[in-house]
């Protein structure tokens, strides 16, 4: 990004200083750079315990002062929870009397030197976070195709963000063409003459993110709008620049870019930005590769079958709620059934599981997670022929048996269908 715009001799004007203050304290605290090379084991601890102590401060300031919730739920799959409110709010106070207590006894005209090298921050983070997000698009990793549960799913048991979610991965070329973008942005914001291209990217880029993010109720409200912010916080410095080009048909001046007024610094520069891009784009590229060849080759040979079966027979002092309807068996060893038994994983209407076969003493373990140690229970199995399964066993010490035909369901969305010729609006 170019420094600022303005020559090093300019005085600031006062609010331009106290905003840059507030900005500063503000964006440090949120992108913390001194916790990017976290997945390096020594430099981990940095991270670790940074995050024990800016736990304890935003804990203990929600307690005394913002009163967002009495217990705080921790970021999670979720980045919109209580925690991440008061995180907020914590950092919102902390650059207000930071900036006032920085005004008070600094006396400097300028900051043009600071404020450069606080936009080469914020564009690295969001370079990072554009490739972080746009590599696992590529492969196809972030947003799924519909699994035969999901496809038994009624439209109308769906959350908007999960309908979001396989509206995106239904088409593999179209979740590969949303991280060619995002990965395009973070490459361009590597580099200083493409870096105002870059930041116009993912401006756009992250508004079509924070809108869906908004708009489907997808719990990553808050980090999307901070991109999106931090897109356009580094196009400020060539507003100036954009506006004439763009609007008022004016002759612009070329951005300024900050030169190394040493050797050593100029090849640590090098040097830096080639393990940067070795640990934000090669790195995550080779990772999600192998995830994406693990996903192909999953051990499914010890199934116990594949498709949708309807319960024919449910004996069991089990009440009406938690009786079994229907039975999906994935591809892998997982599954779900149509009850509302919490015994299972609730989702959507269905209870999530997955399962252990033994061929040999024809009983199938079935556990909520595939990590899990420890069973839910345990059920003697028969297949009569391929269309037939019957389950004998416990659950919760009530004897229950299950009977279970397979019905033989085709679900348009598997056809993945494509019209360059349509007579009619189907």
């Amino acid at each position: 990004m170019s420094a600022a715009a303005i020559h090093p001799a300019d005085q600031w004007s006062w609010w331009r200083k106290v905003l840059f203050r507030f900005c500063c304290i503000y964006l440090l605290l949120y992108i913390t750079p001194w916790t990017w090379l976290g997945d390096i084991p020594i430099l981990s601890l940095i991270g670790d315990y940074y995050g024990k102590a800016e736990t304890w401060l935003v804990t203990l300031a929600n307690q005394y002062i913002f009163h967002i919730k009495d217990v705080l739920v921790p970021l999670n799959g979720s980045g919109d929870t209580s925690y991440a409110y008061a995180q907020l709010c914590f950092f919102t106070g902390v650059a207000v009397v930071g900036a006032a207590g920085w005004t008070l006894f600094d006396r400097r005209t300028s900051y043009n030197t600071a404020y450069y090298w606080l936009l080469v921050l914020v564009r690295y983070f969001v370079a990072m976070m554009s490739l972080s997000y746009g590599i696992i698009k590529l492969f196809g990793l972030q947003m799924i195709f519909p699994s035969l549960s999901a496809l038994a799913t009624p439209l109308g048991d769906l959350l908007p963000m999960r309908f979001s979610w396989y509206f995106i991965g239904y088409s593999t070329p179209y979740q590969f063409f949303s991280g060619a973008v995002e990965v395009l942005a973070g490459v361009l914001l590597l580099f200083r003459r493409t870096s105002t291209l870059g930041a116009l990217v993912a401006a756009s880029v992250f508004l079509n993110v924070m809108m869906m993010n908004l708009c489907y109720d997808i719990p990553v409200k808050l980090f999307s709008i901070h991109l999106f912010v931090f897109s356009n916080f580094l196009l400020v410095s060539d507003a100036q620049r954009l506006l004439n080009f763009f609007i008022f048909n004016k002759p612009t001046q070329p951005a300024f870019l900050f030169t190394m007024p040493k050797k050593w610094m100029r090849t640590a520069q090098v040097v830096l930005k080639i393990a940067f891009v070795g640990l934000f784009l090669v790195w995550p590229i080779a990772r999600s590769y192998q995830r994406w060849l693990a996903s192909k080759e999953m051990h499914t040979t010890n199934k116990l079958a594949t498709g949708f079966f309807t319960v024919d027979q449910f004996q069991g002092s089990v009440a009406d709620s938690l009786r079994w309807k229907d039975v999906v068996f994935e591809a892998t060893n997982s599954g779900s059934i149509q009850t509302a038994d919490t015994l299972f994983r609730q989702r959507y209407r269905r209870g999530y599981f997955s399962y252990e076969l033994d061929s040999l003493a024809h009983t199938i373990a079935f556990k909520k997670n595939a990590a899990d140690t420890t069973t839910l229970f345990s059920m003697q199995y028969t297949v009569p022929d391929s269309n037939h399964i019957q389950l004998r066993g416990k659950i919760r010490n009530d004897s229950v048996l299950v009977a279970l035909k397979r019905q033989p369901r085709h679900y348009q969305l598997t056809e993945r269908q494509f019209h360059w010729l349509s007579e009619a609006n189907r």
